[in-house]
């Protein structure tokens, strides 16, 4: 555009140079001059565009006046008053500069849009701009390093592509026989499963070309162009086959045509119908085999998973234990890990992650121990990306108000005691009170085996593990928070599920009250009834009711019973801000729980994490003696790690975790004389002795 403007100024420039040296004078004040004897001489030219008159004034001076015609008049003035004149015609351009000044900008600005769209279009053949050549990325066979045995944890998908390589490299051993290869593989898996590694995997063992391509990389702005693409995808291959064409997300391009109404869909139908022909028309691609992954194979269209086309769906599900140490094992080579590492006991410790999950953890690790200066890494590098990846990472520069600390303790010791009380519930690892991500306190349960189903008893002791938190909060805390509105929510859709979708409901019966949640088109849409009545509807919301107002009452009389438990949970959570399983079959053992291996309390100053650190110490003396020999508890080190109840308890010399009901410190403040009781052994209240209450306690 730039060089556009600066021809066009350059051509202007140059067709007004002939009149460059000239002072413009009007034709009137021209007639003037001549009548009053100023004019010496006088140049006439005439020509199509009117009379163009160039004058030396008396004084030497030039100038220039134009006229529509010539006028006889003037050249009578112009005798009569003896100036020297001449009349000839214009000097007029050639054609070729005639038209390169007229049309010369227009053809430029044209030239650079078709040039630049030829640039964003890829350039080269292939239609007007290239629109309707296919993106897909040819990987040689040279370049591809991957095989097999870069692929772990799913033994039963590679043994299902391993036909597809044998055809491959020996087609005539199926050919002999009359038989025929799939000619298209539909990998079928959840995300970060390794669909996409799998497939370079094929091609690497087969040692053929390998052309990568997005369903979203089809469609484009302009009509035609997302089959143009097909076409053009197809021909390449067959230069180049026997080879392997991988979609990946096919459902971009594959999703299910709809019923007619409107038109909106009209050019993704159009590219699959190509796609379609291409798979399996009247023209057969021997040697051409189609691999596509997709996570949503309930919205593909019928025609498209039909034999013929993708002969085979491939199931790559997530890896079980054994799939998941091989995939440790894989990614473990790529960093060096310390003797203490064990890829069984971590795989142990990672139900339900698939390989990216696995390789995530892996990475995490290494970023853990690059963060301590470490040489190797250690065994609680994945312990702690463990607890990133699956409670959050850590708010470290967060520090709640006592109370609330408190209460979030009482929250996350409910849903540990349900936990460990109920049979079915899982195994509970870790229970924090270090906000993590949007939560300020976790309590995580992993699973002792991967778990395919789950039975009535499971999803009834979970939902009343759900419920631990609030309850624990109404009868330890006297108050209820919005911190258990998730859990309500959870506990809310699996009783829903559990009468309407799994039949588990005596009342209602094995039957499914559900409506359909696949997904929606506008054709079906339309015509979409209800076939549940009111009055069904209203039995369901009562059964549910029965059921969460049932676990509720179970989980409330567990809590009430085990009070205890409650309270030692909770001290050790305030004291340790984490604990872990062993310290919680401690607990639930009345033993007094072990202390972390490592600690540092977090204080608002130093802003440090609940774990690693230096070993916790405890000061040797909470309540030294004040100049009235009265005690008093010390700040510093001590109140960051223990609330002012802990320290008055210590004061008394009983542990808090024995008593039910503390005194806030507004009521302390206006009244020390007034005892707070503290349960002894024999059950009655006994005062503490008196300790004066520091505003910084």
């Amino acid at each position: 555009m730039v060089i556009a403007m600066v021809l066009f100024t350059v051509f202007k420039q140059f067709d007004g140079s002939r009149m460059a040296g000239s002072n413009h004078m009007a034709y009137s004040e021209f007639l003037q001059e001549v009548r009053n004897n100023r004019v010496k001489s006088a140049v006439i030219q005439e020509g199509q565009g009117g009379t163009d008159i160039v004058a030396t004034m008396s004084d030497d001076r030039r100038v220039r006046t134009n006229a529509t015609y010539l006028d006889r008049g003037l050249i009578g003035d112009l005798i009569n008053h003896n100036v020297k004149f001449d009349v000839k015609p214009r000097e007029e351009g050639s054609l070729l500069m005639t038209l390169l000044v007229s049309w010369g900008p227009m053809l430029l600005l044209i030239g650079v849009w078709v040039y630049f769209m030829r640039q964003m279009q890829g350039g080269g053949k292939g239609g007007a701009f290239s629109f309707g050549k296919s993106k897909a990325r040819m990987l040689d066979e040279n370049n591809n390093t991957i095989t097999f045995a870069d692929v772990a944890g799913c033994d039963e998908a590679k043994e299902e592509v391993k036909e597809v390589v044998d055809f491959l490299k020996d087609p005539q051993k199926f050919q002999k026989l009359g038989g025929r290869i799939p000619r298209g593989l539909l990998l079928v898996g959840p995300p970060g499963t390794g669909k996409t590694l799998l497939a370079k995997s094929i091609a690497g063992e087969a040692k053929v070309p390998f052309f990568s391509i997005s369903g979203s990389d089809f469609v484009e702005m302009f009509v035609g162009v997302g089959a143009a693409r097909v076409r053009d995808m197809f021909e390449n291959a067959k230069k180049n086959a026997p080879c392997i064409i991988f979609i990946d997300e096919i459902d971009a391009v594959g999703r299910q045509r709809g019923a007619g109404l409107g038109g909106g869909n009209d050019e993704r139908e159009q590219t699959l119908n190509q796609m379609l022909v291409e798979m399996d028309g009247f023209e057969t691609n021997l040697g051409v085999i189609v691999v596509a992954a997709t996570n949503r194979p309930d919205i593909l269209d019928a025609a498209l998973l039909r034999p013929g086309r993708f002969d085979r769906q491939v199931y790559v599900t997530l890896p079980d234990i054994r799939g998941r140490e091989q995939i440790l094992n894989v990614h473990m080579r790529k960093i060096p890990i310390g003797q203490d590492v064990s890829a069984s006991i971590i795989a142990r410790g990672t139900p339900g992650m698939s390989g990216a999950d696995l390789a995530n953890l892996c990475n995490e690790a290494a970023l853990m121990a690059a963060r301590r200066n470490a040489r190797v890494v250690e065994m609680q590098d994945f312990e702690k990306a463990k607890d990133k990846i699956l409670m959050g990472p850590e708010r470290k520069s967060m520090v709640m108000p006592e109370e609330e600390r408190r209460n979030t303790a009482y929250h996350e010791s409910g849903h540990a005691l349900i936990g460990k009380l109920l049979p079915k519930c899982d195994p509970v690892h870790k229970v924090t009170i270090i906000p993590r991500g949007r939560a300020l306190g976790v309590t995580m349960s992993l699973p002792e085996n991967d778990r395919y189903s789950y039975d009535k008893e499971y999803m009834l002791n979970q939902i009343s593990m759900l419920f631990g938190g609030r309850i624990a909060e109404e009868v330890f805390m006297n108050q209820m928070t919005t911190g258990a509105s998730n859990d309500f929510e959870r506990a809310t859709n699996l009783a829903r599920d559990m009468v309407m979708k799994y039949g588990m409901s005596e009342a209602l019966g094995p039957m499914v009250y559900a409506e359909n949640e696949g997904e929606v088109f506008l054709g079906r849409s339309v015509t979409k009834t209800t076939n549940i009545s009111e009055e069904t509807m209203q039995k369901v919301d009562l059964e549910v009711r029965r059921i969460i107002d049932q676990q509720y009452g179970l989980a409330r009389k567990l809590i009430e019973d085990n009070q205890d438990k409650m309270h030692a949970m909770a001290k050790a959570l305030l004291d340790w801000e984490t604990i872990d399983g062993e310290q919680l079959d401690d607990i639930m053992a009345g033993r007094e729980p072990r202390p972390p291996k490592d600690f540092t309390p977090r204080t608002p100053n130093s802003g440090g994490s609940g774990t690693g650190g230096a070993p916790a110490t405890k000061p040797a003396d909470p309540c030294p003696r004040r100049h009235d020999g009265r005690l008093q508890p010390v700040s510093g080190a001590f109140a960051p790690r223990f609330s002012w109840q802990t320290a008055l308890s210590a004061c008394a010399g009983r542990p808090p975790a024995s008593t039910s009901r503390w005194m806030s410190p507004a009521s302390w403040a206006s009244s020390t004389s007034r005892p707070i009781p503290f349960p002894t052994a024999a059950g009655t209240p006994t005062p503490p002795p008196p300790c004066a209450m520091p505003s910084n306690c």
